[in-house]
């Protein structure tokens, strides 16, 4: 039994890697379709048209967007892992459309050069919440707070057309993603003890876990952008 448990215990953290690796995996391909989509959108006439010839088509894809994100979060332990995926997929594939006014507002040098620096930071942040000792639980509640604050902030602005919050809501909310980054890594490093990767369940978490870290990345650029970004 004493052997079995130091096996069992011993084998963690290879477990923990290979459980990472096809998180990293699939969010790197839903990072490539997003982009790709994105992409090919600005190269559409009809595309274009369709989604920014009225604020009902950009309104509906975000909708569309936040209600799918929802439906996996709240629904994961319901829906199967194909699903999990396709759901997973059809966000990267909507948000790629939406992400194209990116392109059409910001220099593509300057959205090039801001996604390698992104990369950077994001790829830094993950690997000190996989490395860490300290327990990055306490981060949840603040970051979430945070980032709620934000939310308010941003729609407020809206109204408002502050420069000064402008800047300041694009700092805070670089802060807030790149802190959500490790803490959101390390949360899903522990899941990776608790399941078998080639399990139903297991696929499911590295799903749910790929669309944290995705939405963590894509925000952070956003917010890198703003700041970094040159407008066209």
């Amino acid at each position: 039994m004493e052997i079995q448990s130091r096996s069992y215990i011993e084998s963690i953290p290879t477990v923990e890697a290979n459980f990472m690796q096809k998180v990293y995996l699939w969010m790197t391909f839903a990072l490539s379709l997003t982009g790709f989509v994105a992409y090919r959108t600005v190269q559409s006439d009809a595309l274009m048209q369709l989604i920014f010839s009225s604020s009902f088509g950009f309104i509906g894809l975000i909708i569309a967007e936040l209600a799918i994100v929802f439906w996996i979060s709240s629904a994961i332990q319901r829906i199967s892992s194909n699903m999990a995926i396709g759901l997973f997929l059809l966000y990267s594939v909507l948000n790629g459309l939406t992400l194209s006014i990116l392109l059409i507002a910001y220099t593509g040098a300057s959205v090039a050069s801001t996604f390698f620096i992104t990369a950077g930071m994001f790829g830094a942040m993950s690997v000190y919440g996989y490395t860490t000792k300290q327990d990055l639980s306490s981060w949840g509640n603040l970051l979430f707070m945070a980032l709620i604050g934000l939310i308010i902030a941003s729609v407020f602005n809206i109204f408002l057309q502050s420069t000064a919050m402008y800047w300041l809501i694009s700092y805070a909310g670089v802060l807030i993603f790149v802190g959500l980054t490790a803490y959101d890594t390390q949360k899903i490093k522990n899941l990776a003890a608790q399941v078998i990767l080639e399990s139903e369940e297991g696929r499911k978490v590295a799903i749910l876990g790929a669309l944290t870290l995705y939405l963590d990345f894509i925000n952070m650029f956003i917010f890198m952008l703003r700041i970094l970004g040159n407008r066209r």
